[in-house]
């Protein structure tokens, strides 16, 4: 009987185990119980809501403008061998290609949405139509990285269980480590470059692939969209199951107008639940009288059971990013003439080749093809060479989109990529 017992608790403490865990309210009552932080942060939330009411007042959006952001990934317990070194750039590399897709509809699993989008007459997916960037130049001084590397980190910066770093301000910065005792990772409701904020993730839910020694993305949660949940937070996303108390969505729960009000998690996966039917899934899908939104990117599912967020989201991270956008450092990614002049790339779309031109010889590039997925396709080297014309054979390639990598000593250079 007593083995009986020990069996059942081990087997809940497991299923506890394995259910997404945030710590965002623990770091918004910190901010809350102080006076200083408190005041800095409503001063922000004030200036958020003028940006929020001029967006939707307006009900403007240029499609031509992409929200370009500087990033920094620092892995505080990593040792430095260059073996190790190139092992993390790349996973690092992995879970921004994973953000690049998540935060601009591009996921390959968003066409999931057509089969369950009639339950949801009221909500359309969203696009912030934002490229996150790995810094390349002009790196903090200390920081030993090299001109032209890209900015991340080993065993130097937001050490311990510090949460922002002077040094790193300017930057939306990354870090990977142990979270907290059963917390994926956390992020402050609403974060700020200038304080150096970070956003933490556990060392087993970042990024996507085969991960490196000790840091190995680990399913359910292997998909890298642990940090697409709290990057939400960030840019000032809510859960959606906050509440469902009071008349108006502007101002009650999430304060998303086109998110079903909840007042409970959606936890696992269920495919029974996938399309979601009324009544099932565990909890059940219907709270507060609404189908509840469970691909969503703020709500608690496992990771390939979340593929979206809503057109009110993208509007509410639109705002909050308006309020500050002059916060991150506009001098430590690729150069204007380079993103701009220094090379093309075609046909696009494709029919499984292309070609990149540059206007000058570069002394040596490398050009990454990744999924939206975040799953690299093609990788290459090119050394001291003179070519100004390079041809990349994707003829195993299946039909889709897909994003390019072009890095060189002027930066990193990512363009999207369309095979027939």
């Amino acid at each position: 009987m007593k083995l009986k017992l020990l069996f059942v608790l081990l087997a809940i403490q497991v299923s506890f185990a394995q259910h997404r865990t945030c710590g965002m309210q623990q770091q918004l009552q910190a901010i809350m119980n102080d006076p200083i932080k408190r005041q800095v942060y409503l001063d922000q939330q004030n200036k958020f809501d003028v940006e929020l009411q001029k967006i939707q007042s307006n009900a403007f959006r240029n499609a031509n403008i992409v929200i370009i952001i500087p990033v920094a990934v620092h892995f505080p317990a990593v040792a430095t061998t260059s073996t190790i070194k190139a092992c993390f750039r790349a996973l690092a590399q992995s879970q921004i290609n994973v953000l690049n897709a998540d935060y601009n509809g591009a996921n390959a699993d968003i066409s999931n949405w057509a089969s369950v989008s009639a339950n949801y007459p009221d909500t359309n997916t969203g696009n912030l139509q934002v490229q996150f960037v790995l810094a390349t130049q002009n790196h903090p001084a200390g920081s030993g990285i090299a001109e032209g590397t890209v900015a991340v980190t080993f065993g130097t910066d937001f050490l311990g269980t510090n949460d922002t770093d002077s040094t790193w301000s300017g930057y939306l910065n990354l870090v990977c480590r142990n979270a907290g005792s059963g917390i994926l990772g956390y992020s402050p409701l609403g974060g700020s470059p200038t304080a150096g904020n970070c956003v933490v993730i556990s060392k087993a839910s970042f990024g996507s692939g085969s991960g490196c020694t000790g840091y190995v993305p680990t399913a359910p949660y292997n998909l890298g969209r642990t940090l697409t949940h709290e990057l939400g937070h960030y840019f000032n996303l809510d859960h959606p199951f906050v509440s469902c108390d009071g008349a108006d969505c502007n101002t009650s729960g999430d304060r998303v107008c086109d998110t079903p009000s909840c007042n409970q998690p959606r936890y696992d996966c269920n495919a029974a639940d996938n399309p979601p039917t009324p009544g099932g899934g565990n909890p059940p899908l219907t709270t507060c009288g609404f189908l509840q939104l469970t691909m969503n990117y703020m709500d608690y599912a496992e990771d390939s059971c979340m593929y979206m967020f809503t057109a009110g989201q993208a509007t509410r991270m639109q705002a909050w990013y308006n309020s500050i956008a002059g916060q991150f450092k506009t001098n430590v990614l690729a150069n204007e003439e380079f993103l701009q002049n220094q090379f093309s790339l075609y046909p696009n779309p494709t029919k499984g080749s292309f070609t990149i031109a540059f206007k000058d010889s570069l002394n040596s590039y490398s050009v990454e093809v990744f999924d939206v997925t975040g799953k690299t396709i093609y990788e290459n080297n090119f050394a001291q060479s003179s070519n100004l014309v390079q041809t990349i054979n994707l003829d195993q390639a299946n039909s889709g989109v897909y994003f390019v990598n072009i890095k060189s000593d002027k930066g990193l250079v990512t363009k999207k990529l369309v095979i027939q």
